[in-house]
């Protein structure tokens, strides 16, 4: 991480990028680095980590997902055997026993995109519709070990690391409606371009132009 270098990026945030685009593209060795600092700065802990990698799956599929799970756990292991600061961190508040994930999922997925979320796609396979608002956005966002602004960023990281230009498009305006705004996205691409890899960079900073272009037109 370079916080001097991008100084409205926070450590955390950095992190979040990082692990995100790490998983994405199956960079492991750079996975480490990344537990290691995050860990060593405590701008995240285990089970920060832990869950922004959950949310991962639903994104660049259960093998990438999972693979990083099986280096965070490693990480993690060596770092406690060898007595280095190791925060666990607190769990995620239970999630209420009579919640209906759908409805609730429904309703975050209509504030993350100002609006609700439908049309000729999710007709054509209901089945995935069911999925993204029960599992994604009602089940695995009602943890609050991560904000929705944290989530999007860790979204849009994996995207443009992938990459996946079509759901960057949607989320970038997800992420302007969680907060963020133009000069963070634009330094958001820039980090990602100059730490992560030139393509993701490249993928990132085309599709924010893109966004912005419609943004201005509306």
């Amino acid at each position: 991480m370079r916080a001097q270098s991008y100084e409205s990026l926070t450590p955390r945030q950095q992190c979040i990028i990082d692990v995100a685009s790490f998983c994405a593209s199956d960079q492991q060795t750079r996975l480490v680095e990344t537990i290691n600092t995050a860990l060593e700065c405590k701008a995240m802990t285990v089970n920060e980590i832990k869950d922004e990698l959950v949310q991962l799956y639903c994104y660049c599929g259960f093998p990438r997902a999972i693979t990083a799970l099986g280096t965070l756990m490693q990480t993690v292991t060596q770092r406690k055997e060898q007595g280095l600061p190791c925060e666990d961190g607190r769990e995620a508040t239970p999630a209420d026993p009579n919640v209906n994930f759908r409805e609730l999922g429904t309703q975050v997925q209509t504030d993350l995109f100002a609006g609700p979320v439908k049309g000729a796609f999710f007709d054509f396979c209901p089945s995935i519709d069911h999925c993204l608002k029960a599992h994604l956005f009602g089940y695995i966002f009602q943890s609050d070990l991560l904000t929705h602004q944290e989530r999007e960023l860790a979204t849009i990281a994996a995207l443009a690391s992938l990459p996946a230009p079509i759901q960057l498009v949607s989320h970038y305006q997800a992420s302007f409606n969680t907060g963020w705004t133009e000069s963070k996205l634009q330094e958001f691409a820039s980090y990602v371009g100059e730490h992560v890899t030139a393509e993701a960079g490249d993928v990132a900073s085309s599709v924010l132009s893109q966004v912005l272009a419609q943004r201005q037109k509306a």
